[in-house]
């Protein structure tokens, strides 16, 4: 897919979806987000990029992927 997100429970293990991220990454999906509402962050994959890491946001924009589309978080953390 080109776009993809997985949202952490608490029963998952961190390195384990981060290394799903990266398979996703590495098979071609041009922008991923791994939310982790435990510790308000979120990690964005993008192809050929570091990983950014923003802590707290309270939305995150589809960029290029999914023009107009924005996610609030505000309700998740």
């Amino acid at each position: 897919p080109d776009f993809v997100i997985e949202l952490r429970s608490p029963s998952d293990h961190l390195k384990t979806i981060q290394k799903k991220m990266k398979e996703y990454q590495e098979n071609g999906t041009r922008l991923g987000w791994l939310i982790d509402p435990q510790t308000k962050t979120v990690e964005i994959y993008r192809p050929n990029q570091e990983v950014e890491i923003l802590e707290n946001p309270s939305t995150l924009s589809g960029e290029n992927i999914l023009p107009q589309f924005t996610l609030n978080l505000e309700h998740i953390w």
